[in-house]
């Protein structure tokens, strides 16, 4: 099989800059398809909040010209770093009045008013370092709007440059509501003509949507579950930009993502205070109790104890569970919340755990040590979002053995089966309908089957605990992605070049 050279460009990486599965799969994905034998490097920005002497950063020698059209050329150190637990190259843009700043996008959920230059920076910036590598990529891999671009200027302005004009470009499109959408002028700094501000190009309500318009100049598709691919070719999950979607949809393809069982393993688990197997469930007994007691919560066994970590956005359902947890507190059950997002969501919840200290526990926050915890701990784990490009808590919880309750969306979907109590099959809990009755409906069936079907629950969680979701999976059908992407380049030109 062919060795691939692949150049990945994102605005965040695990553990350098991460707020949710973007993150997580760009610190991931690299490394298994190094070990299949390709060569991988990665390019992003480095933030103000990345270290350079703890994760070992060395200056390049020279400067990065990048050309940001009416702006003119700007320059950036690069400094080199490699992914954890791997020899993978990580390129750092260093440029101070780009990145050297608190927050990866804005600053409480505020954005940067000049977040277009900057990941139009970063997208040029990828297609001009690999002159500073000497280097040539078979594949450029963009990764939402932030490098959208990237397959944009690859088919316009760089597709007969000599280092990359003949790579391949694939978008992943890990969440299709946020677009990049920015005023018109920024055609200037793009600076492929005014030809591609079109309804077939790159305009969409009088404004420029780097998404859409990355949509239609990258060679290939892909989401991060087959179920989301189907998805967000429908108005409730397209955002506007479905029949741009529809319109490729035989270059689109679902590729769920894999769990580092390294870091997400009960077996292992160096944040847990005990460790347990399938066959032997009494160290997640005694993980429910030290979560409990740092909740500060009655410790009992006979309580079914539900876990929650999320962003407190619309998206993961975060006003389903402030509508339907009156409802559920009329059940004997406690609850325990960690995460952070919207101010609203942070008094609610905050104030409910104040109110009913023996009931709720809340920690305003991300904290890793604590979301292990809460995955053994907890009993079932709540994710009910409105839309799930993938999601990675509800195959953290089945490895876990805490069943999830989820609504079927995407890859929550994709991921996880229905308990059936005739066949004792299945891994969780499912609802369809986006409302907090059936939330609520759907809890009180788990907490029900806690307390009358103890052979249930023991089933539930064996067949989560069987079940694996690999990168080594995920890899080799990206694998099969670009070596597609890279004989549609060069075997004939595509409609859209």
């Amino acid at each position: 099989m062919k060795k691939l050279k692949i150049l990945f460009a994102a605005s965040e990486a695990a553990p350098f800059a991460k707020t949710g599965g973007l993150g997580e799969v760009v610190g991931d994905l690299p490394r298994y398809l190094h070990a299949l034998g390709h060569d991988v490097r990665v390019v992003m920005p480095r933030y103000y909040s990345i270290d350079p002497e703890r994760y070992g950063l060395k200056l390049m020698a020279g400067s990065l010209v990048v050309p940001m059209g009416i702006i003119g050329e700007m320059y950036c150190g690069v400094q080199e770093g490699r992914l954890p637990k791997s020899e993978v190259p990580v390129y750092f843009l260093e440029h101070e009045g780009l990145y050297g700043r608190d927050g990866i996008y804005g600053v409480d959920n505020v954005g940067f008013m000049d977040n277009d230059n900057r990941y139009i920076f970063l997208s040029r910036a990828a297609l001009e370092l690999p002159k500073m590598l000497g280097w040539q990529p078979d594949i450029l891999h963009a990764h939402d709007w932030h490098t959208a671009a990237v397959p944009i200027l690859l088919n316009t302005t760089y597709r007969t440059d000599p280092l990359v004009g003949d790579a391949a470009s694939i978008l992943t499109i890990h969440n299709m509501q946020y677009q990049g959408t920015f005023y018109p002028g920024l055609m200037e700094v793009l600076d492929i003509g005014w030809e591609h501000f079109t309804f077939l190009g790159l305009e969409k309500d009088d404004q420029v949507n780097l998404l859409k318009g990355g949509i239609y100049h990258a060679t290939l598709l892909n989401t991060v579950s087959a179920g989301y691919a189907r998805e967000i070719q429908t108005p409730a999950y397209g955002w506007g930009l479905e029949g741009v979607v529809s319109e490729r949809r035989n270059d689109l393809y679902g590729i769920l993502n894999g769990v580092d069982y390294g870091e997400w393993n009960p077996v292992t688990d160096r944040y847990i205070p005990a460790p347990y197997t399938a066959d032997d469930l009494s160290g997640k007994a005694a993980c429910k109790l030290a979560l409990q007691r740092y909740f500060k919560l009655p410790e009992r066994d006979d309580v079914p104890l539900f876990g929650v970590v999320s962003r407190m956005v619309p998206q993961k359902g975060t006003d389903l569970l402030a509508e339907a947890i009156h409802a559920m507190l009329g059940l004997d059950i406690q609850i325990v919340i960690v995460g952070n997002g919207e101010p609203w969501a942070h008094f609610f919840f905050g104030g409910m755990a104040h109110r009913h200290p023996d009931r709720i526990g809340c920690y305003i926050g991300y904290n890793n040590e604590l979301a292990h915890l809460v995955e053994a701990g907890s009993d079932f784990f709540l994710m009910p979002s409105a839309f799930e490009p993938c999601g990675l808590n509800q195959m953290y919880s089945l490895a876990y053995g805490t069943p999830p309750i989820v609504r079927a969306t995407g890859g929550l979907d994709d991921s996880v089966e229905n308990f059936n109590e005739a066949e004792l099959s299945g891994d969780g809990f499912k609802f369809w309908s986006h409302t907090a009755g059936a939330l609520f409906d759907t809890v009180g069936w788990a907490t029900w089957t806690f307390f009358h079907n103890p052979q249930g629950l023991a089933a539930l969680r064996r067949n989560g605990m069987a079940k694996r979701f690999t990168w080594d999976e995920a890899a080799r059908k990206y694998e099969a992605l670009y070596l597609q992407a890279l004989q549609r380049k060069r075997g004939h030109e595509t409609e859209t070049s």
